[in-house]
């Protein structure tokens, strides 16, 4: 579901650029969660949030409502880490952020299949 969302910057998809990794991806049916790591390109990836918020919008909209999504960055490879977690794990920020109709369509752009 995840490997063709296109990176916000560049012309390749998350899966061209390593940032997103099936070995980072754990789907628990029974449990009904899915946990998914993403390592941005760089340290200091200022698209880190907009790329972990693509995965959540992409996970929200093609998973049954029963999913628990844990959308966070690999451990170590971002100078923001644990504040770019902090966003995504926090639904209200992340229900805020989808009602910005620009910061939306970048979601929409980088969810859209390339022409």
């Amino acid at each position: 579901l995840i490997r063709s969302i296109n990176d916000p910057e560049h012309p390749l998809t998350l899966e061209e650029l390593n940032v997103v990794e099936q070995v980072r991806v754990k789907v628990n049916d029974a449990e009904s969660t899915v946990a998914v790591e993403f390592t941005p390109t760089i340290p200091h990836c200022s698209m880190a949030t907009l790329i972990g918020l693509s995965i959540k919008v992409k996970l929200i909209r093609s998973l049954p409502e029963r999913f628990k999504m844990d959308v966070h960055i690999t451990p170590g490879t971002h100078a923001s880490e644990h504040a770019v977690n902090k966003q995504l794990a926090d639904k209200e920020r992340v229900a805020a952020a989808l009602e910005n109709s620009h910061l939306l369509e970048v979601v929409n752009q980088c969810l859209s299949a390339r022409s």
